[in-house]
């Protein structure tokens, strides 16, 4: 076995199952340092006893290297992988998940992901997807390093310079956009009207009564700009959680059918946002859907099964799901007015 491949793999399966990120990074940066040596230099430091002289590469991960190396599965590999497969997969949504193309929600390194955005793409790409859209935070959320307007410039050059090299897989662009209190969108409208796609997100003011945080949201999904309204109620289910926030559920899904803002299902497992009660509303309402991970990891890119398996308890209609689409009709839905 290839020992980068082995080692980004268990990388992979560290992310999927939101292991400690340190443990993470230590696969992912020895996988960097063996792809970066000269053929045959790393079997020589295999032979030379030298390898775990090299930084970046430590006991475990040249443990990895070597048993790759002899021709076999690294054991560590192995076990991860009989963990990954004994895992309950989630009931349902099966023949949804099938239909999937894409994912509209994915954070990269430039804000409060792990990892760089070529990863990310490349992950994407690995799990079949034709299409994914980068999804970076806004400037206001300053605790995840959102994007000013010029590092979201020098973002969308990156994205067209890596396009030209990925083809037939597409990285659109696209941002996380903050609501502010009025409702009213963190980022310029030039840029707005450059990207791909825009989710738009609560991370503030969560408590809000419940009828200015609804016309808070019938505003942001109501803007020209706005395609998919991220994780709806901002609850929050492990550690210490979080309450949902409060609104009129039926006026807000409602302007998102109205405007063809899809309700993102998303499916990151300590939000599973929006809660079943409010996702029947959405279906009741005639909204658009995208089934989304929220990643902020490669390995984080494989969680959309849990948001199929809900999609389908609550009866959403797959024509309705905008992640089945093709990329040419994902461009031309975001790009209606």
């Amino acid at each position: 076995m290839d020992p980068v491949t082995a080692l980004r793999r268990i990388a992979f399966l560290l992310e999927r199952s939101q292991a400690a990120t340190y443990r993470v990074k230590a696969f992912r940066t020895a996988a960097a340092v063996v792809d970066a040596m000269a053929p045959g230099e790393a079997a020589g430091r295999v032979a030379a006893k030298s390898l775990e002289r090299v930084p970046g590469i430590g006991p475990r991960t040249a443990e990895v290297i070597r048993e790759a190396l002899a021709g076999g599965t690294p054991g560590y590999l192995e076990r991860l992988e009989g963990e990954a497969a004994a895992e309950e997969p989630p009931a349902g949504g099966e023949a949804l998940y099938r239909r999937l193309t894409g994912d509209c929600h994915l954070h990269s390194d430039w804000s409060d992901g792990g990892s760089p955005i070529e990863e990310m793409g490349r992950t994407a790409a690995e799990l079949g997807h034709a299409w994914a859209v980068l999804t970076d935070h806004s400037p206001r959320l300053t605790v995840a390093r959102g994007l000013s307007p010029d590092r979201l410039r020098e973002q969308l050059a990156v994205v067209a310079r890596l396009n030209e090299e990925w083809a037939p897989f597409r990285l659109l662009t696209g941002i996380e956009c903050d609501i502010l209190a009025d409702g009213s969108l963190d980022q310029e409208d030039e840029l707005l009207e450059r990207l791909d796609v825009v989710v738009v997100s609560v991370h503030s003011k969560l408590r809000m009564d419940p009828e200015p945080m609804t016309r808070r949201l019938e505003a942001a999904v109501r803007h020209p700009r706005s395609d998919v309204l991220g994780h709806c109620t901002g609850r929050l289910l492990s550690g210490r959680g979080r309450p949902e926030s409060r609104f009129d559920a039926e006026r807000v899904f409602a302007a998102c059918a109205e405007a063809g803002t899809a309700v993102e299902i998303n499916c990151r497992p300590e939000r599973l946002d929006p809660p079943l009660r409010l996702l029947r509303k959405a279906v009741a309402a005639g909204a658009l859907f995208a089934i989304d991970t929220d990643a902020h990891a490669p390995g984080q890119l494989d969680w959309q099964r849990s948001g199929c398996a809900r999609a389908q308890e609550c009866g959403v209609p797959a024509d309705r799901v905008v992640t089945t689409w093709s990329a040419d009709r994902i461009l031309e839905w975001a790009g209606a007015d």
